[in-house]
Formats: structure tokens, sequence, C-alpha cells
């Protein structure tokens, strides 16, 4: 099971709002892509996120009733974790966790299946009992769920192939990198597809440096 010292920002998931028409969310978005690929750190990007998440949680309580809501307070939430580090991490994963549970009860297709993609990660990045509630099984079986949603998309291929290569399947995860790399662009996300490229791409190579 891997412990906080890993890349959170692989915890997050981006995606198009512009289907959903809903300005204020879209609008949460790109501030989280401004923030999480700033050159902030420590503190200012923890304050940052922490202000961020206000703001998705007054959206949540305006339309209670909407899954993409919470998919993207438990992302903000998320990212505040990756900023935190170490043990006090765990309090913003626990949060972002009942955010993602919360959106699969209202909708589990909303966002393409993004609360599974998000849920998944979660369990296969934090640490297992009795430190976290991590689980690769449960994040398996998340994974691989949220892929029959969104079975060419950028986000869920990227995940499940960090997944496979952190279980040194290094085949298969060639094989769903292959597919992230193919994915179609998203043009009102230029920047946040510049950043899972990119991860796209160093993940593919640490990927072949271990096969050789």
């Amino acid at each position: 099971m891997r412990g906080f010292n890993v890349i959170w920002a692989s915890v997050l998931i981006m995606l198009s709002m512009t289907s959903y028409g809903n300005e204020n969310l879209l609008a949460i978005q790109h501030e989280w892509a401004e923030i999480n690929y700033s050159e902030l750190e420590g503190d200012d990007k923890v304050d940052a996120l922490l202000a961020l998440a206000d703001k998705a949680e007054s959206l949540v309580k305006q339309a209670p009733e909407g899954a993409e809501g919470y998919i993207w307070l438990g992302i903000v939430q998320s990212t505040t974790a990756g900023a935190k580090g170490g043990l006090g991490a765990l309090k913003y994963a626990k949060a972002a966790k009942k955010s993602f549970e919360k959106a699969l009860r209202l909708d589990e297709t909303a966002l393409q299946g993004s609360a599974m993609t998000s849920l998944g990660v979660l369990y296969h990045k934090v640490p297992g009992w009795p430190i976290g509630f991590g689980s690769d099984k449960k994040a398996e079986m998340l994974l691989t769920k949220s892929l029959s949603l969104n079975s060419d998309g950028i986000d869920p291929n990227f995940f499940y192939a960090e997944y496979l290569f952190d279980e040194r399947e290094y085949d298969k995860a060639l094989k769903y990198l292959a597919k992230a790399q193919a994915a179609a662009p998203r043009p009102d996300r230029p920047l946040a597809d510049k950043g899972r490229r990119k991860e796209v791409e160093q993940l593919k190579q640490k990927v072949l440096a271990k096969m050789n």
C-alpha cells in the first residue's frame, strides 16, 4: 500500500464541465487548475485550496442534489491532502472520500463516472489500516468500473495504468497509457490536458525503464 509520499496531484480528475452549462462549477475547475499547476507550495498552496474548498462547499449547499458539485469538492479536498502531506493529509483525504461517496449515491454516472475514478485513486494512494482506509482491491474495482463508463477518456486510462504500474503489471500499463495518449483533446481544458499528457509520458518512461 502506498503512503502519503506520492504525487497527490494524480488523485485529481480533470474533466470538462461545459456540457453541464454550470458557470460556477466551471469557475471552480479553472481556479483549481491555476492553483494546481502554479508554483505555489507549502502553506501558500494549502491556503489557496482551502479558500477554493469553501467556494465548492457553497455550491454544494446551493445544489445539494447535484453530484457534479460533490465531485469537484472532493477533487479540491484531495488536492489539499496532497499539498498538506504527511499524516495531516488524512483529514482531507477522508473528507474527499465522503464527497465522492455522496456523489456516487446521487449519480454514479455523473461526469462520466469520475467519482468512481477519484475514489478508486484515493483507495489506491491512501495507506491501509490502521493508518488509513486504503484498499487495492476496492481501488481496482472502482477504476475498472469507471473505465466501463469512459473507456476512451484520458483520466481513467491514466489512473488505471498508474495502478497497474504499482502492481508491476507493466505490459497492461502500457496498453492503457496508449489509450490515454490517444484520447481526444478537451478544448476548454488546455492547461489540464497539458498537465495530464505530461504525466502520461512520464509514467510511460517509468514503465519502459522497468521493462528494460
